[in-house]
């Protein structure tokens, strides 16, 4: 960009920003059922552009046209955005006297937490995503007879108005606008949004999607480079800043570059003060637990971690990439191979930038075998080591750690591993037989997963479900902090609005529909159609957006014959 267009693009931000400063303490007054109707505009709005905003990103993510992969665009697209507004206007309808809250089922934990199950909150949820749960587990301190005081405490008392930068991320279509949703409808601050350069393609569809907001001046959605964000995170106008991406990303920001920053931060003394929030990613593992697992089971759980590894193409912050399994353990070989032939079959282009300097560089930092894929392509899986803990790879690649032990012993030394070595607190997995589950006990269970540090634990589920699933918190486990950043500070999503979780809890079937059935599980998907594998799941991702936008029960046979077609 040359430097007279660098000046009219900064004078582009300098304007918008004026108007979203000038709207700031309007917005604050806008009253709930305004905040409904805005919603309920913006689910229209992103409805009447879902198909091109789909077809566009699929195309720029390489896919074959009429892919089956096309799917992950129209759930980690569209319908996050429209879930989550009709998540926002449940909670919106409620909010007087918390009415929101009554019917949520509430528990105490072992160790005395209050934990809400947030999800299924609907007959849909229990039908369209059946056999998935979600419970938000609190702080310390949160009871059922405080809950109310912690929970949407931007309504409760209403401060001046802010102006919020939002930096979205390249990789999923839904991060920047429910980024947005955060700042406005939770915490009562004005946006601007700028796109990252990787899939500012999507900047017109975003614009049409969230016009009611834009019409209102108080949102902007805008394109930019690395400079233009810098300018942008130092603007006079920018109160607060929440970035989703990478901790280098962060620490430039809070900092600064270089030495200067590196002194700045042992110093104590950041360069920019602002509020911050952030999501950064981290090197999120999937603990497998031995338990007598059949071939069927071999078979659906290889294809589960192929997805954790694989959806998206690898470049999810909350991807699986360390596989935890348990050395003593007979099938240990069958299920690594199983899921190395899925990999193999289930090959896509690479559309990240960089992704063949981040596998050479992880190929170089242990010893690996490579995978052969049938497009001709390798993906390798490696040994994990210490060079491994670190870094997240943000690319199609794996490591394998092994660790021995049955039963309780070998959960406790897997929970310690991911705690003590593995870089971040976003996500991770769980894969345990319900027999296991059962010897271990549910209690005891959840009191060894009460000491792991991770913002969303996923049993027999995928974290990633939990980024989809409104209703659900999404971020770093809590205490983070500047200097100390890792996977970020705050959450996102959130559609209850509580001001002191700890993390969100997501449990899945073990078995798909219909053996789902014989081991008493409340699931009726025959595949999830958020795994890779699913030969339709373009097919049932359009299916849901649509019946998200009107639910009719008349929808309901074709997707679900869409979803057992899988």
């Amino acid at each position: 960009m040359n430097a007279l267009a660098e000046i009219d693009q900064f004078a582009t931000y300098d304007a918008d920003l004026e108007t979203l400063a000038a709207h700031k303490d309007a917005w604050v007054d806008v009253g709930i059922k305004e905040r409904i109707k805005l919603l309920r505009a913006i689910k229209r709005a992103t409805a009447a552009v879902a198909e091109g905003w789909v077809e566009t990103a699929a195309r720029r993510k390489l896919l074959p046209e009429n892919s089956p992969l096309a799917g992950e665009e129209w759930l980690s697209g569209p319908y996050g955005v429209m879930s989550a507004c009709d998540a926002l206007i449940r909670t919106l309808e409620g909010i007087e006297g918390h009415a929101f809250l009554r019917d949520l089922p509430k528990r105490y934990l072992k160790s005395g937490q209050l934990a809400v199950q947030t999800f299924p909150s609907t007959l849909w949820d229990s039908l369209l995503i059946s056999g998935v749960t979600a419970e938000v587990w609190m702080q310390p301190g949160v009871t059922e007879a405080n809950l109310a005081e912690h929970t949407s405490t931007a309504y409760a008392k209403k401060g001046p108005g802010k102006v919020a930068l939002v930096l979205g991320a390249g990789n999923i279509a839904s991060i920047a606008p429910l980024d947005c949703f955060q700042k406005l409808f939770q915490e009562n601050q004005v946006v601007l949004i700028k796109m990252n350069p990787v899939n500012d393609y999507l900047t017109d569809y975003l614009r049409a999607a969230l016009k009611p907001l834009i019409d209102g001046g108080f949102l902007r959605i805008v394109k930019g480079d690395g400079t233009a964000g810098a300018y942008l995170t130092e603007h006079k106008l920018v109160e607060e800043i929440h970035i989703t991406g990478a901790g280098a990303t962060h620490d430039l920001i809070v900092w600064g570059p270089g030495e200067e920053g590196k002194r700045a931060k042992a110093a104590g003394t950041p360069r920019n003060t602002r509020a911050m929030s952030s999501e950064l990613g981290a090197v999120c593992p999937t603990i497998v637990v031995p338990g007598p697992w059949s071939d069927a089971d071999i078979a659906f759980q290889a294809e589960h971690i192929a997805t954790q590894k694989l959806h998206n193409g690898g470049f999810n912050c909350v991807a699986c990439q360390v596989l935890v399994m348990p050395s003593d353990w007979a099938r240990r070989a069958e299920l690594l191979e199983a899921t190395k032939r899925v990999i193999a079959d289930h090959t896509r282009p690479s559309y990240y930038p960089a992704t063949d300097v981040r596998v050479d560089a992880f190929e170089a930092s242990g010893e690996s075998e490579t995978v052969a894929r049938v497009d001709g392509s390798g993906f390798p899986v490696a040994r994990h080591t210490e060079a491994h803990d670190k870094v997240e790879v943000f690319a199609p690649a794996l490591s394998v750690q092994e660790i021995a032990g049955e039963g309780e012993a070998y959960l406790r030394a897997a929970i310690a591993f991911a705690n003590d070595r593995l870089y971040g607190t976003l996500g991770a997995n769980i894969l345990i037989h319900p027999a296991t589950l059962r010897e271990i006990g549910k209690r005891r269970f959840e009191e060894l997963i009460t000491g792991l540090r991770y913002g969303t634990i996923a049993v027999n589920a995928w974290t990633g479900v939990g980024f989809l699933t409104a209703q659900a918190t999404w971020g770093a486990f809590p205490g983070h902090t500047l200097d100390d950043v890792q996977s970020g500070i705050g959450v996102v999503h959130n559609s209850y609005m509580f001001a002191k979780p700890e993390r969100t809890v997501l449990r899945g079937p073990w078995a798909p529909f219909p053996r789902s059935l014989a081991m008493g599980e409340k699931s009726l998907l025959p595949k999830p159609p958020w795994f890779i594998t699913h030969r339709r799941a373009h097919k049932v991702g359009k299916g849901l957006v649509g019946f998200v936008a009107k639910p009719k029960l008349l929808k309901l046979p074709g997707i679900v014959l869409s979803a057992f077609r899988g």
